[in-house]
């Protein structure tokens, strides 16, 4: 693989630009702050995406830190490359809101679905983390983290004898395990002694559902109730129409005036008394004598007063005519006394008659208002009167039935009270057997539950043996597993060590040979006398054995894949003339594929010339 050209939009500092490579060497020069690395990073992320961090993270991640400086719409790019003889181009968007990734094969001239198989056969199968620790060299990062270790030891552990993919031992192992532990949770080993308790349970559940308390009686209360209902609606319809009879009679005794029959004789009694009265003033009105004697006495006095005024005038003119044995004056005297006697007893009696009328025509007047009220008459008669005392009669047979209604609506309302009672005590009876069914049924589920655990554990007890011997089986798995895993680790760690320390004698120009290199990626120098760790050499060759390290197992990585370029960001800064000159030669005579060097020094490019080593300078 090679690339071919990177199309720059918007990255950090770079807007609109673009960068074409070469095969071989190629090396970018730029002074410090011209955006190398920023390119670097750039082709890191045209190859596996960006993805922003969350929370105070994402104040200094990689995504923050390169967006554009200007124009943060245009945060993407393109990169165009070469593998297996085609032409592709890499197109990406970073921006959160707008994520987009295609892949276009320009050979073919039509755009690929980037599914995860089309971008591991463009990365040659690395991963970032791979990428990252092996092809891809930073200024003073020659070293290995931690993600490294992760990486090779799964892949040593995923490969088989052939030296591929094929067989993916962590993930065998992985499902073995996962099998053996549902197996383990499948055998119950007080399987027998959780039957036996599940029996007692059983039985002591039937018991208790055998109990009275469960007998179903539901319907029969609701039927009792049902029925205390129905004659309670019943008893309800008759005391609404005795008391609608009842209002209608106390209607009738309040339009008469009356409340109670004492009030209906308080009446009668006077009414009986007026009408008496009536017929004695009335009969004492219609004597002659009554109407007479006024007039009689008021025509006597005339009479005595004329005599008395002639006795007078007679003895005014001498005719000495007067009342026997009395003079004229004396005789006029008596006369006008008698006149004004006569006239006195004339106008009490003309008072006395006028006194009765008007008894007389109260006591009319009360009975025709009476007997108007009562029987739609005022006309007072004998006859009127009888009406009166039946209409009476009537009222106290009305007070008497309203008394008699009375009595059954008290009689009703302790009936309809008591079977209202008898409801209550039923409904309290249906909640009990509700709550006694609920009760049941749970039991009963219960009961279900154990029988089924209690058939689970028949089950159980019967594939016990069964359970153990593929259990026995999944272990000899394992054993044969992690068997073949530790063989394969211990040969592709010396194939491993066999890389690198070719590696570093070709960069250190012969002057180390050979190293070893642990299971977690430490670094030994073979001496004919000890093992060297990296702490006790210079860090010019500490820089070197990291170097080795990262393209031994990029190699290893890559092998039967098409190899991705090498690229090294100011990674040469801690070698002195030699080591650079030393490491330049094994890299163009040992490195066939494209490697991208960055550098803000003219020392790679003059030392590339004077050693007749063919490269393509960039400047930036």
């Amino acid at each position: 693989m090679k690339f071919l050209e990177l199309q720059i939009k918007g990255f950090g500092k770079l807007h609109n630009r673009s960068i074409s490579f070469e095969d071989g060497i190629n090396v970018i020069y730029g002074r410090n702050e011209a955006g190398k690395s920023t390119i670097h990073t750039f082709i890191r992320g045209m190859l596996f995406g960006i993805q922003p961090q969350r929370g105070r993270a994402s104040r200094n991640d990689l995504y923050s830190r390169y967006e554009p400086w200007e124009n943060s719409g245009t945060y993407e790019g393109a990169l165009r490359l070469e593998h297996g003889g085609h032409v592709y181009r890499i197109e990406r968007s970073f921006q959160k809101t707008r994520k987009e990734l295609h892949v276009i094969d320009e050979t073919l001239g039509r755009e690929l679905e980037p599914d995860r198989a089309l971008m591991d056969e463009l990365l040659s199968g690395l991963t970032e983390t791979a990428y990252v620790n092996t092809i891809s060299i930073g200024q003073l990062k020659s070293a290995t983290d931690s993600g490294m270790v992760s990486e090779l030891k799964n892949y040593i552990a995923n490969m088989n004898t052939t030296g591929n993919m094929a067989l993916n031992i962590t993930k065998a192992t992985d499902y073995l395990k996962k099998q053996r532990k549902k197996l383990e949770a499948g055998v119950v080993p007080e399987a027998a002694r959780s039957y036996t308790t599940l029996l007692s349970e059983i039985k002591a559940l039937e018991k208790e559902i055998a109990s009275p308390e469960y007998e179903n009686q539901l319907s029969a209360y609701q039927r009792l109730r049902s029925e205390a209902r129905s004659l309670t609606e019943q008893k309800q319809k008759e005391k609404e129409q005795l008391l609608q009879k009842a209002a209608r009679g106390r209607q009738a005794l309040s339009q008469g005036q009356f409340t109670d029959i004492h009030s209906i004789d308080e009446y009668q009694q006077q009414t009986s008394q007026v009408y008496q009265e009536y017929q004695a003033v009335k009969a004492s009105c219609e004597k002659k004598i009554r109407r007479i004697l006024p007039v009689f006495f008021l025509l006597l006095a005339a009479g005595c007063l004329a005599g008395a005024a002639w006795c007078r005038v007679s003895a005014l003119t001498g005719t000495a005519r007067s009342l026997p044995g009395l003079t004229p004056d004396g005789s006029a005297l008596v006369l006008a006394a008698a006149a004004a006697v006569c006239g006195l007893a004339g106008m009490f009696a003309a008072f006395g008659l006028r006194r009765k009328k008007k008894e007389l025509s109260l006591s009319t007047q009360a009975l025709q208002e009476t007997f108007s009220r009562h029987l739609g008459d005022s006309s007072i008669s004998q006859e009127a009167m009888d009406a009166f005392l039946t209409r009476m009669n009537e009222f106290r047979r009305l007070c008497a039935a309203m008394d008699k209604s009375d009595t059954a609506i008290l009689a009703l309302s302790d009936e309809i009270a008591s079977l209202q009672e008898k409801q209550n005590t039923c409904t309290e009876a249906i909640e009990r057997q509700q709550k006694n069914q609920w009760e049941l049924e749970k039991k009963l589920e219960l009961l279900s539950n154990y029988k089924t655990q209690a058939e689970a554990l028949r089950s159980t007890l019967a594939e016990n043996s069964r359970l153990s011997q593929e259990l026995s089986a999944i272990d000899l798995a394992l054993e044969t597993m992690t068997g073949l895993s530790t063989s394969i680790r211990d040969s592709f760690g010396l194939y491993l060590n066999k890389t690198a320390s070719d590696m570093i004698s070709g960069i250190t120009g012969g002057i180390y040979t050979s190293m070893s290199i642990d299971e977690n990626l430490n670094a030994y120098m073979n001496t004919p006398t000890k093992l060297v760790p990296l702490d006790q050499v210079s860090s010019g060759t500490m820089d070197q054995i990291y170097l080795a390290l990262r393209l031994a197992a990029a190699k290893l990585l890559q092998e039967g894949k098409e190899e991705m370029p090498l690229i090294f960001d100011d990674s040469f800064v801690l070698y002195d003339d030699d080591r650079l000159k030393s490491v330049l030669k094994w890299l163009a005579a040992s490195c066939k594929g494209q490697i991208l060097i960055f550098t803000c020094h003219q020392r790679e490019a003059q030392m590339l010339t004077a050693n007749q080593i063919p490269y393509t300078c960039i400047s930036i």
